[in-house]
């Protein structure tokens, strides 16, 4: 196992490398630049086109690629021009905001996913398999931002249960109590609105694996030695039919990171989603570049995940 992960982190260089390339040129080709709009219209063109030249903008693109990439490389991603810091630093201030939202709509997600699986595909063809089936259809059905932004006006504005906006009461002193009792409170509206639209691919995924392996042959073996249906559900279906949820564990972490987008931005919840789509449209490229070269690096590490993981938990198909 151990070779196959060196063997695929040694590959994942080049997508990373292919990756870089692309995040830059199409930023690149993105109307405009970093100064376009920013400055006072009254400015003397000769000045502008001075600071152009001061920060490389006029450079030929591979120069400036390469520029970047070397810096990205020791952990520069250059200087934010709207928020007039580092971007490491700006990024640094958002990335626990979205850490904390994506590991609470992960916990959600599989807290309302896996019963809701498991009495789906263990009372198959029932009115309770056909009530949460129902509700996997209108999840699949419903766009992200379509519901959270239903979640917000009913919960948050009309019966005013949850906060609108913000990812703590200001105010507060950072490691009181009171303090993380409320980034709890912030957290709990988002990550539920989210988690409700990311469980229904996993209810119907575990519904199906339940209803097919209840007709193997080791199942039907087993009910024919007198096994209880408990124990046969504990010890045989369930434990198979979790094995691909639990793999698919690094891919779920991948799917959050284009949720937390739309989500941070409906919400107004501070992370880096809500500093992604501010960047773009303020033509902040060194942010846009950063953030969408961590996005993918992200997807590629949670892709590797997602192998390990299965090797771990299902011997038949461990890589050596």
């Amino acid at each position: 196992m151990w070779k196959t992960i060196v063997r695929r982190i040694i590959i994942m260089i080049p997508q990373i490398f292919l990756l870089s390339l692309l995040v830059f040129l199409m930023a690149k080709a993105m109307p405009g630049d970093a100064l376009t709009g920013l400055l006072d219209p009254s400015i003397d063109p000769k000045a502008l086109e001075e600071q152009r030249e001061r920060l490389g903008l006029n450079n030929p693109w591979y120069v400036q690629y390469w520029d970047w990439i070397k810096n990205a490389a020791q952990g520069d991603f250059g200087q934010s021009f709207r928020f007039k810091m580092p971007v490491s630093d700006l990024i640094g201030q958002r990335v626990a905001n979205t850490f904390w939202l994506a590991l609470a709509t992960l916990i959600f997600t599989y807290l309302i996913a896996i019963p809701l699986g498991i009495i789906s595909g263990r009372y198959n063809d029932t009115w309770s398999d056909r009530l949460i089936t129902g509700y996997t259809y209108l999840g699949f059905a419903a766009p992200l931002f379509i519901f959270a932004l239903v979640m917000l006006w009913i919960f948050g504005f009309h019966f005013g249960w949850f906060p609108t906006g913000g990812s703590v009461e200001p105010g507060l002193t950072p490691g009181t109590f009171s303090y993380i009792t409320s980034k709890f409170y912030h957290l709990l509206l988002p990550s539920l609105s989210m988690a409700l639209i990311a469980t229904v691919s996993t209810v119907q995924y575990l519904r199906s694996e339940i209803i097919d392996i209840k007709h193997k042959e080791f199942v039907l073996t087993a009910r024919a030695k007198g096994a209880s249906e408990s124990r046969i559900y504990n010890r045989h279906i369930l434990r198979n039919s979790l094995l691909p949820i639990a793999a698919f564990f690094g891919y779920e972490i991948t799917g959050l990171i284009g949720g937390t987008i739309f989500i941070e931005n409906i919400f107004s919840y501070p992370g880096m989603g809500q500093l992604f789509l501010n960047s773009i449209s303020l033509r902040d490229f060194s942010v846009v570049t950063a953030l969408v070269l961590l996005y993918g690096i992200a997807t590629i590490l949670g892709s590797l995940l997602s192998d390990i993981i299965l090797g771990i938990v299902d011997p038949r198909i461990r890589i050596k």
